[in-house]
């Protein structure tokens, strides 16, 4: 009597030889819970919706068995190595604009993701973000989190912002932010302007005038 795998029918002379043999599609099942697979699965089953209209047959058997597995979980661990602010949104904008799938795992293209994001982005979760930030700055360095602009590292500041962590909606609308613009070099600054475009801004708050107003008055109030 011999024991064979379901997945990869490799065959065994005894029954615990098999209950420790681990192929990759067994593996790919097992790991099914796992975070990285999770994103990947999903934009998986994004893809061959946008491709094909409909994601309905798709299982996660299918994903375990389909050549693009090893691509789309890499996308997810991506996501998560990068702390990719919104997994969902930057999947569609890769779909939206053809984005080959070897390539969805490039800084360069999450940067150009993130420059069209982070001005279509709701200002409550972009100042919460930034709040979030600066609590954690404040637990590290004993501070007072509203004064994170004002003596923060610079480039660790700089950083927060082409990570969007730190949003132009805050950098733009509180007095620690205007400082914080006038210190910098030309070099520095040249390294966060795609991100902090004042034309591009402008066009924001002239549009949505009732979200600066309310930003500013958040952001005065915390002592920012």
């Amino acid at each position: 009597m011999t024991f064979k795998c379901e997945y990869c029918e490799r065959t065994f002379q005894r029954e615990q030889s098999l209950v420790v043999h681990v192929c990759e599609q067994a593996q790919r099942r097992r790991n099914q819970n796992n975070r990285d697979v999770q994103l990947g699965y999903q934009a998986f089953l994004r893809f061959y919706e946008a491709a094909h209209g409909s994601s309905r047959l798709k299982t996660y058997e299918d994903f375990c068995r389909s050549p693009y597995y090893r691509a789309f979980v890499q996308f997810g661990k991506y996501c998560i190595d990068i702390h990719a602010l919104d997994p969902e949104q930057f999947l569609n904008w890769l779909l939206k604009n053809n984005k080959r799938i070897d390539r969805w795992c490039s800084d360069q293209l999450y940067t150009e993701f993130l420059t069209h994001y982070l001005p279509q982005e709701n200002p409550g979760v972009a100042l919460t973000r930034a709040i979030e930030y600066s609590i954690e700055w404040a637990e590290r360095n004993e501070a007072a989190a509203h004064d994170c602009l004002r003596f923060g590292n610079v480039n660790a500041i700089c950083y927060a912002i082409t990570t969007g962590r730190i949003s132009p909606w805050v950098i733009y609308n509180c007095e620690s932010g205007q400082q914080f613009l006038a210190t910098l070099s030309a070099q520095e600054l040249s390294l966060i302007w795609p991100y902090l475009d004042s034309d591009v801004w402008q066009k924001r708050f002239s549009s949505y005038p009732a979200d600066q107003i309310w930003v500013k008055e958040m952001l005065t109030q915390a002592g920012w």
